[in-house]
This record gives C-alpha cells, structure tokens and sequence, in this order.
C-alpha cells in the first residue's frame, strides 16, 4: 500500500491492476505501462494481507490502478479482496467502478460495512450508471465526478440520485478536474448544480482541490468534516 496525496482518502492498494474501459484520460495506464509494461488486468495475491499491517483506522481506496468488477475480472480476485476487507475490519475501504452493474444479479456480492461503493460519471451519458448503485448492499454508496468533462444539468441528476425513492440511496458526492497531459477545470455553474443537486438529495461533498474552487468543502459521509 502507499500513502497518497488523494485528499478524501489516506492509502491506495492495488491487489488489482489494469482495466479494459478504455477512457482515453487515464492516468493508471500510463503508470502501469511504465512499472509493468502494460495495462492488461493482472492480480497481486502477495498485496492481500497489506491493510492488516497497518494498525491505524484508514480509509484505504481499493484499486485505484485497475477495475475490480469488469467483467474480464475472474471473480475469485473479487472475492479475496472482499475477504481481506471483512478481516481489516478497522479500516474503511473505498472502491469506485465504472461497472456498477456488474454488482447485482446472480453475481451480486455481499459487502462488508466498512466498504464504500462508489461508480464515476464523468460525462452525461455515464448518468445511467447511478442507478446500479440503488439496490447495492453497502452502508455507504458514493459518485465520483472525476473527471467532470461534461455539464450534467441538475434536473437529469436529481432524478437520478433520487431515483423515484422516497429515502436517499447515494450518500457522498466528489467533484474533481482532469489532471495529466491536457487538464480541464469544469466551468463554476457545472459544479454548482453538482453541489445543488447533492444538497437536494442529502448527500455530503467533497471538492477537490484540482477544481481551484474558492470555498473548502470536504465532507464525508458519516456527517464529519474535513479542514
């Protein structure tokens, strides 16, 4: 595991890396190019017991360099993460997806209640992918817009964090800009109705700080704060 400089969380661990999405800005692709020659989705068993090392409560993001639900993914790798997450029961664990709907169905997993889930809707056609997450059994579920490439109007997304439910099913929101070789910051109105919409629904935030956003809002789900 490493120490990482992403604000909302405190190690990255990567018992999974590569993935076949394919999104043109992707950062992992270019690391794992350089430290193992390509990004072809590859498992680490030696890296399973990595949180268990660590004493100290953290929030650990898994997979950060791979995809742990694509469905090149044979399930068995899944699976000993998730073991290894119900063991390190003192930290809390992070995993975001741009496969949300590779988490139900006759394959659906059972997640223990120190992980989070969270997909990425980067662009408005990604919006879809919200509603995957509604039937997911985990105690915190979370979106990324990361990188927000696209302007999603607020309405489009009240429905879908709301998703014709009468209880809040999506519980943190992050924003963030493209980083890398061509960076993007969002226009302000993108990520204000981002924020309007969250507000609505009941959801914290957590802005990074690549959107150079004149105000700190670093929320997380348990209703702390970060300053």
């Amino acid at each position: 595991m490493n120490r990482t400089k992403i604000e909302w969380t405190d190690y990255t661990w990567n018992p999974i890396v590569g993935c076949k999405n394919g999104c043109p800005y992707c950062y992992a692709r270019r690391f794992a190019e350089r430290f193992y020659g390509s990004f072809e989705p590859r498992f680490f068993p030696e890296r399973l017991d990595e949180p268990k090392r660590v004493k100290k409560p953290s929030k650990i993001f898994c997979c950060s360099m791979g995809e742990p639900f694509g469905d090149w993914i044979p399930r068995s790798w899944t699976a000993s993460i998730l073991y290894t997450m119900r063991n390190a029961y003192w930290h809390t664990f992070q995993i975001l997806t741009k496969c949300p709907e590779n988490l139900l169905g006759k394959h659906s997993f059972v997640f223990p209640k120190n992980v989070w889930i969270g997909t990425t809707v980067d662009t408005r056609s990604a919006i879809h992918r919200i509603q995957y997450l509604r039937d997911v059994k985990a105690r915190v579920k979370f979106i990324s817009f990361e990188p927000l490439l696209e302007y999603i109007p607020q309405l489009d997304l009240l429905r879908a964090l709301r998703a014709f439910q009468t209880d809040n099913y999506i519980n943190w929101v992050i924003i963030g800009a493209k980083t890398g070789p061509k960076p993007f910051i969002p226009p302000r109105r993108w990520v204000e109705e981002i924020i309007s919409a969250a507000r609505y629904s009941g959801c914290a935030v957590f802005l990074k700080d690549n959107l150079r956003w004149p105000e700190l809002i670093r929320e997380f789900p348990n209703g702390g704060n970060e300053v």
